[in-house]
């Protein structure tokens, strides 16, 4: 009994600390920035009595209306744009939108707390809405993490996951921007081939056997239904997604490239659907591999292959980057070429004054760009196998197997299905009466399964000459 009660425990009060210490760090550490802060106010900018502001505040002087309508875009994608994604195991659903959401609003405040500590060397920090967007991204490679475990792992391990990948990403996005100055404005490489790197690694020392037996990996109509709505939502907001930390001519080139991009690819995607179709019709393929790497939600194909040709394509155009292309905005939008100090004559080209940069070359800062990549990738690979093996040598971590796997019964109160009746059972039954076809030659005829409470078979015997039960 008192091993039922630990192990009924284990989840919750692993939340509760987390949250608890997330309160702590919050208030040691974090502080509202001076677009959010009353303090900021000046009494320059009061009334007279102290009270009102001078001058109504306008529009974009605050960085709520700059940044919050994407925010929301970038919000939506994560917990309705993943999650519905997510449901298209026929007895997941719960489990894709519930722990979706569990593990989101998790890794929202965890990487807002390590990616401050990490970003600022230790020391306080301050947030505004740009934080949120940041704390968005980050949730989103756990995610992606999540697609690759999708039903293969318990909600304890999902929570233990998060909290590590959420630490190993901070350091590994830091090494990318602050040592190597890398771009990634919209998040390939230390998002998405981050994110499917470490699940597929984690992915690869969970491996079992029964995984690729289990029936219950598989789709019915109403859950893929639920899938491609989430797939549409991903598809309408990835614009915001992929411009919402650029700015002003850089956003609005990240925007319209995006937007057409997609519209492109929707349609070579129908076209090529069909084309390899014996029968022309569309389908939404399942791509399986040969390396034992069970990959539920193929987040290899989706994010992971997509991520190191973007970040392969990125080098290529930064190598042929210059001032003709992008005129005064080409150091803005490559910190690191721009000139190591303010008396080299390059400086006399920029409309605006960039904080000094590292003087590199357009080929210099291409180079730097794939060494970003690979280093994401190789430590996606490692921190991830090392999470693995903690998880499986962990006994009070145990995986979910056999009919557990692909299964939202064993952690959600689930509802009996009408009539008591499951597709899966419908299944069985037609299986059972072709089964006895095939062996006695008679046909079904003298066979005529009724169902119990309980969902069993009532054995009948043979019809009768006449039709009639006997």
């Amino acid at each position: 009994m008192a091993s039922i009660w630990l192990d009924k425990l284990k989840l919750p009060m692993t939340l509760v600390v987390l949250q608890v210490l997330f309160f702590i760090l919050f208030a040691v550490f974090v502080d509202y920035s001076d677009d959010a802060s009353p303090a900021a106010i000046t009494p320059k900018t009061m009334n007279g009595n102290g009270t009102e502001p001078m001058e109504e505040e306008t529009e974009g002087s605050n960085s709520l209306h700059a940044y919050y309508g994407m925010f929301q875009d970038v919000h939506v994608m994560i917990f309705i744009g993943f999650g519905f994604l997510m449901m298209f195991l026929k007895r997941y659903g719960f489990s894709s939108v519930g722990l979706n959401m569990l593990i989101a609003a998790l890794a929202i405040q965890w990487a807002t707390i390590i990616g401050g500590l990490v970003h600022n060397h230790g020391k306080s920090f301050t947030v505004d809405v740009t934080s949120m967007l940041t704390a968005d991204f980050a949730s989103a490679a756990v995610l992606i993490t999540f697609g690759a475990l999708l039903g293969k792992t318990s909600p304890l391990q999902m929570v233990i996951i998060t909290v590590v990948e959420i630490v190993v990403f901070s350091v590994n996005e830091y090494i990318g921007v602050e040592v190597f100055k890398a771009v990634d404005i919209g998040g390939s490489m230390f998002v998405h081939a981050f994110g499917a790197y470490f699940g597929l690694a984690v992915s690869r020392v969970l491996y079992r056997d029964d995984v690729e037996k289990s029936d219950k990996e598989g789709s019915v109509y109403h859950s893929d239904m639920f899938a491609v709505i989430g797939s549409v939502f991903l598809w309408m907001f990835w614009p915001s997604f992929n411009s919402a930390l650029a700015v002003e001519d850089a956003q609005h080139r990240a925007v319209l490239n995006t937007y057409f991009a997609l519209a492109a690819c929707c349609v070579a995607t129908f076209a090529i659907s069909s084309l390899v179709d014996r029968n022309g019709k569309f389908d939404m393929p399942f791509l399986s591999n040969k390396f034992k790497i069970h990959d539920t939600c193929g987040v290899n194909n989706l994010h992971g292959m997509p991520a190191i040709m973007a970040g392969i394509t990125g080098a290529i155009v930064v190598a042929m980057a210059d001032t003709k292309t992008y005129g005064t905005t080409l150091y803005r939008q490559f910190p690191a070429m721009a000139p190591t100090s303010s008396n080299d004559t390059d400086w006399s080209i920029m409309g605006l004054e960039p904080e000094p940069g590292k003087g590199r070359s357009a080929g210099q800062q291409a180079g730097y760009q794939i060494i970003a990549l690979v280093v994401t990738v190789v430590i996606a690979i490692v921190s991830g196998l090392i999470v693995g093996f903690v998880l499986k040598c962990t006994p009070c971590l145990s995986q979910p197997s056999g009919s557990n796997l692909f299964e939202d019964e064993p952690n959600w109160h689930t509802p009996e299905p009408e009539g008591g009746v499951t597709p899966e059972l419908v299944s069985k039954v037609i299986l059972e009466l072709e089964n006895r076809k095939r062996q006695d030659g008679k046909g079904d005829e003298g066979y005529l399964p009724l169902l119990g409470d309980d969902g069993g078979e009532i054995p009948l015997e043979d019809k009768g000459p006449n039709g009639e039960h006997v």
